[in-house]
């Protein structure tokens, strides 16, 4: 029975794997445009200086130079005419003039106040061009092509065509984006240019565009993009082939699939079903554009525009034209449109071919049905291995079809398959083995550490000794002046337990609470550690927040104890200090001790070194002594450097830090101050400058009373080396003579 479930469940998931993928919903293809996006940013297309495609940018230094927007448009006339001139292949806007210039003379003369004068001039007025006009003439003597919005509004004006459209296969109408109306140019404007095409984009959900339609539709009428059409008059075309589902060639098996390519005059480009150009973006490149501003210069080289086509628009954050890519979420939307037709010109396009979708289901049935076979015969270990294999291959073959021929096929389906196949093959194990692992629960529960029935629960193997090596971070937390403690309990042994439980209780719960294992309790001392037996990516972090909550546990217990003397009789009331040392390093950490009782433990340097940091925070008076190692790990939290001390039994020197608080101190200005004092104190300490240290320090214990031991013990440091100079060759090292 628990065979056949073991098979059936795979079975039923591959089964409702194949049906997702089959529906394909809006999630997953959210998932599966994360992935190629991540292709894109490892390997984008590389800019091609050589294509003949440039921007003249409406930037803000052009603004500064030229006048607010929107410009005259006489001023348009002049950059068209001056892009004329010098040889622009195509001139396309990215600018939709839907208004008359309200700069023209007609337009203007009525905002100015009546008088003789005024009216004098109206006739004068009156004959002279708009800009609009003068625009328009302008576009007349070039090739230009003007842009349209789209729009889902009633239909209130219709986009003039320009460009004829022709096309092979089934009706691509259905298949292209539809609109019902327009926002277009002043007829005039129209009227005048060469081209016209729609400047939509059209973002997916996430508002990322990664495909950029070549042709929309309006009621029954196809219209081509900015880019399609200033490809068109670029090369002096007057024709749009598109290529669709049923066309000689093309293979769709009876079925109506869309669009295959769109061929621009002489240039194929291939498309997705929807007539849709799968963008493969570069980064954005400086060389791509030219200020407009630029152009009116007159030492302006016309070799830089010169057989360019050439795209008007703005890249200034304040037109908020800006648009979001794979690659950059802050794009100017004109640079869509110019990398367009780079990628069309290069002929670096991304597509997903026909057979995709049955690669991608084949690849899972087949894979799929090799681990519903394997996993129940080959073990967890194995089975991993295997998955892992399945999953990788999925993705290396994902990632070579892109890098090699341009092909987007998902990596995404077939992870999931693999690792839900393996997964439920691993549940229902852990569910077989579960009596097994109550079963040493409950034997060994009683007898030894919470730990290590976890580890022999979960393998019985491990009843042998042993141990690995791991970085791990160790802590001591010990009680100051326990001996004197210990006095006045000496007729009360009972409650001198009592009062140690009351400590090493809320320190216990403190270290669990940050992730930490505790190893033992040794008298008034705990000693814990992190990343074992479970990985700890935060484990330093954790080590310092568990120190940090021990205080406050401590300053807690110290309040009750307050409030407990008077009650008791017991005249002043007991005070716990502590001392916490910390450090991360190489460690072994296994199952210690002899064959008939062990424990799981922790041996290495760094938990001596702990220990005698620990030790060392009665010298510089601070509560946490962290070693250089753990404060790599995490440098967020508030901390100083203390000292760099060769604790007692080591020859090494390690530079020590006193842990002062969490990240939100470390961030304000106070203690920056306090940092910034501090580290200047040392660094003339140790370049021997006892002057500066010595007026350093006295700034410093301004600052931080709390750290008043410390700062004594520089000023001691200060006034015997001043003394008893230590020489050239004197590193800074202190030699601690105690634990």
């Amino acid at each position: 029975m628990r065979r056949r479930l073991l098979r059936a469940l795979p079975l039923v998931i591959l089964a409702a794997m194949l049906a997702l993928r089959v529906v394909d919903p809006g999630p997953i293809r959210q998932i599966r445009d994360i992935t190629f996006d991540t292709y894109q940013r490892l390997q984008p297309r590389a800019y091609d200086p050589t294509v003949p495609v440039k921007i003249v940018d409406i930037d803000d230094a052009s603004l500064a130079r030229l006048g607010q927007w929107p410009w005259p448009r006489t001023l348009l006339a002049r950059l068209v005419d001056r892009l004329a001139e010098m040889g622009a292949a195509a001139i396309a806007f990215d600018i939709v003039f839907a208004e008359p210039d309200r700069t023209s003379p007609a337009l203007v003369l009525p905002f100015w106040p009546p008088s003789p004068e005024v009216e004098a001039l109206r006739r004068h007025v009156s004959e002279l061009p708009s800009h609009d006009a003068i625009l328009a003439a302008a576009f007349a003597r070039a090739r230009v092509v003007t842009g349209f919005v789209l729009t889902h509004g009633a239909a209130t004006a219709v986009p003039a065509v320009k460009g004829t459209f022709a096309h092979a296969g089934d009706d691509p109408g259905p298949f292209v984006a539809a609109f019902e109306g327009a926002v277009v140019n002043l007829p005039e404007l129209e009227a005048a240019a060469l081209g016209n095409g729609a400047v939509n984009a059209l973002p997916e959900q996430d508002q990322v565009i990664r495909r950029v339609p070549l042709v929309f539709r309006m009621g029954d009428t196809l219209y081509p993009s900015l880019a399609a059409e200033a490809l068109r008059v670029a090369q002096g075309a007057r024709t749009h082939i598109i290529k669709s589902s049923g066309a000689s060639g093309e293979t769709a098996f009876g079925e109506r699939t869309g669009l295959n390519s769109v061929r621009v005059g002489d240039v194929p480009v291939s498309t997705d079903a929807n007539g849709r150009l799968v963008m493969r973006y570069t980064g954005s490149v400086p060389e791509r554009y030219i200020p407009a501003w630029q152009v009116l210069e007159p030492d302006f080289l016309a070799d830089r525009v010169a057989g360019q086509i050439v795209f008007i628009g703005t890249s200034a954050p304040g037109l908020y034209d800006l648009r979001s890519t794979p690659l950059n979420p802050v794009t100017p939307g004109v640079e869509i449109h110019a990398q367009v037709i780079e990628q069309i010109l290069t002929g670096e396009f991304l597509r997903r071919p026909d057979f995709a979708v049955v690669v991608e289901l084949a690849y899972m049935l087949g894979f799929g049905l090799v681990l519903v076979y394997a996993l129940p015969r080959i073990g967890a270990l194995w089975s991993m291995i295997l998955g892992a294999a399945a999953g990788g291959a999925a993705i290396a073959g994902s990632w070579t079809a892109y890098d090699t021929v341009g092909w987007l096929l998902d990596p995404v389906y077939p992870s999931f398959m693999v690792l839900l196949v393996f997964v439920a093959t691993v549940a229902l194990s852990y569910l077989r083995s579960e009596m097994e692992k109550r079963q040493v629960r409950e034997a060994f529960g009683r007898y030894l550490s919470p730990v290590v029935v976890e580890r022999l629960a979960s393998d019985p193997s491990r009843l042998t000794l042993g141990g690995e090596l791991r970085t791990m971070t160790v802590m001591f937390a010990d009680i100051r002046g326990f001996t004197s403690i210990a006095e006045r309990f000496k007729d009360d042994p009972q409650g001198l337990t009592t009062l140690i439980n009351r400590f090493l209780t809320p320190m216990t719960e403190a270290v669990l609470a940050h992730n930490g294992t505790i190893d033992k309790y040794i008298g008034d001392c705990l000693m814990a550690f992190w990343n074992a037996p479970l990985d700890d990516p935060q484990q330093a972090a954790n080590a310092c927040r568990a120190a940090l909550a021990v205080f406050e546990a401590l300053d807690r217990l110290n309040a009750e104890l307050a409030a407990e003397a008077p009650a008791a009789g017991s005249g002043r009331p007991i005070r716990l200090a502590m001392g916490v040392g910390i450090s991360t390093g190489s460690c072994v950490v296994g199952n210690m001790g002899s064959r008939q009782r062990f424990d799981y433990s922790v041996l290495g340097d760094p938990v001596n070194l702990a220990s005698r940091l620990e030790g060392q925070t009665k010298t510089y008076g601070v509560g946490t002594v962290v070693g250089e190692a753990t404060r790599t790990l995490a440098p967020e939290f508030a901390a100083l450097e203390l000292d760099l001390i060769a604790v007692k039994g080591k020859r090494e020197a390690v530079r020590v830090y006193g842990l002062l608080g969490p990240p939100s101190v470390a961030e304000d200005p106070a203690f920056r101050a306090l940092a910034e004092r501090h580290g200047a104190m040392l660094a003339a300490f140790r370049g021997q400058r006892w002057a500066e240290a010595r007026e350093l320090l006295h700034g410093c214990a301004a600052l931080e009373p709390k750290l008043a031991t410390l700062y004594e013990l520089y000023r001691t440091r200060v006034d015997h080396y001043e003394r008893h100079p230590p020489g050239p060759d004197w590193d800074g090292v202190f030699v601690a003579e105690t634990k």
